[in-house]
């Protein structure tokens, strides 16, 4: 069996590793992005299915999320978070690639599905499922995320500060002698 999921994104790769690694990253953050429902009509859309074997999951599971003081300084731990996880081999006509995701939550088949994709990215049908899955739903996201911030602009309040007539040191403290 050959894994070129594997291979494909190691560090052996000839100069191509940094644009890899990229490209990898945001196709798992846009198949973990969408919802289970826009990869369900996409995979039951999908004409010549491979056969897909579960190697791991899907599952779901806690993790710890780290944050850093500052964005930049020391670690420490925020909390748990649920997350599902799944790792599958697709086998097509011609090659048996490995593809695996983790999405935010309790969603064990939206994982799977992330999965079956990130698998097919890596084997033959990588051009076709970049067109017809990655790009659309990338677009999608992108529209989304720009309404979203649109409607948190209209909520935005600017504060500015008025000077105060009487800013002494008794502002606000009644004369006990006016009573």
């Amino acid at each position: 069996m050959t894994r070129d999921s594997d291979t494909r994104y190691s560090d052996t790769n000839d100069g191509d590793t940094a644009r890899d690694e990229t490209e990898r990253r945001r196709t798992a953050r846009v198949l973990a992005g969408a919802s289970e429902a826009e990869l369900t009509v996409r995979w039951d859309a999908w004409p010549d299915r491979p056969q897909i074997e579960y190697v791991r999951g899907p599952e779901a599971g806690l993790v710890m999320v780290q944050g850093r003081v500052g964005g930049t300084g020391d670690r420490f731990n925020l909390g748990e978070a649920t997350v599902s996880r799944a790792t599958v081999i697709a086998r097509g006509t011609r090659s048996e690639t490995i593809g695996t995701a983790y999405v935010l939550g309790s969603h064990p088949e939206h994982a799977g599905l992330a999965a079956i994709f990130d698998a097919m990215l890596a084997g033959e049908e990588r051009e076709r499922v970049f067109a017809e899955v990655i790009v659309p739903l990338e677009k999608t996201q992108a529209e989304r995320d720009s309404r979203s911030r649109s409607d948190a602009r209209t909520t935005v309040v600017d504060f500015f500060t008025v000077a105060r007539e009487n800013s002494g040191p008794d502002y606000g403290v009644e004369d006990e002698d006016d009573e």
